[in-house]
């Protein structure tokens, strides 16, 4: 089992830190996260993000040198976040797929946070990452699980199939455990990459939040996430308590975790 810990960092409105741990399964480690800090102008952003590749590394990692930098290209960005994200996610899918040749077939699931100033945070995802914000003690998603099985209608509307046997999770077309991601060629034409994107406001009771790969919240709830880890004010330790916890509860798949912490 392999870990990497990026070393923490901060800024006049948060501190952030992130662990990685490689699964117990058959392959190479397929998660990749950013968390770091871009001056725009007089603007301070937070950039954090997972991405959570299946039968690829190339994709994933291609999401962390250009999704953030076609998301700010945007011209809407300031104006309509959530207009930009969605058309950054389009032109980046487009680029991808465009690239199969050199990326592979595979794909990857996304959860990007934008902070900006320390105020307003703007989440997207696609796939079963998921981003969990605590206030008051309280946590709240703010990304969406996009499983199969709740969306066999758009699937099948385009041509695909939902199956689930016996002991396993749906999947597309008996394949993919996940309706939306980028990528996956193959399986394009009934998959979407369409973002669902929320903007949550920080306040005086916001006091964290957490991105994290599937392999963390397929064994542990939002709240028991956050109630994991709202004593530990360092956000590198409790990314990698997190993921400790995570291996005690037997989870096999790679682990990422992003927590970022308000002052």
């Amino acid at each position: 089992m392999m870990s990497k810990m990026p070393s923490m960092s901060s800024s006049k409105y948060t501190t952030h830190g992130c662990y990685l741990v490689e699964g117990k399964s058959n392959h190479a480690m397929e998660d990749y996260v950013v968390a770091k800090l871009k001056q725009v102008d007089d603007k301070e952003l937070g950039l954090f993000a997972i991405f959570d590749g299946h039968l690829s590394q190339d994709i994933p990692d291609y999401l962390c040198s250009n999704l953030f930098d076609n998301i700010l290209n945007e011209p809407d960005f300031w104006s309509e976040p959530e207009k930009a994200i969605k058309s950054a996610y389009r032109v980046t899918d487009t680029k991808i797929l465009e690239k199969a040749d050199d990326l592979g077939g595979g794909g990857s699931t996304a959860v990007t946070a934008i902070l900006i100033d320390g105020k307003k945070l703007v989440v997207a995802n696609v796939g079963d990452s998921r981003a969990v914000i605590c206030k008051n003690g309280m946590a709240k998603q703010l990304s969406v699980d996009h499983e199969p099985s709740k969306e066999r209608d758009n699937i099948e509307s385009r041509g695909g199939f939902v199956v689930k046997l016996p002991g396993d999770v749906a999947r597309v077309d008996g394949q993919l455990a996940v309706s939306r991601a980028f990528g996956d060629k193959s399986l394009k034409e009934h998959l979407s990459s369409e973002p669902d994107v929320e903007v949550e406001m920080v306040d005086k009771d916001t006091e964290f939040f957490i991105l994290g790969s599937d392999g963390l919240w397929v064994v542990m709830s939002n709240q028991e996430a956050v109630d994991c880890i709202k004593g530990i004010k360092d956000p590198e330790a409790a990314a990698k308590r997190l993921t400790e916890e995570a291996l005690s509860r037997k989870s096999r798949d790679d682990i990422s975790c992003v927590v970022v912490r308000f002052s």
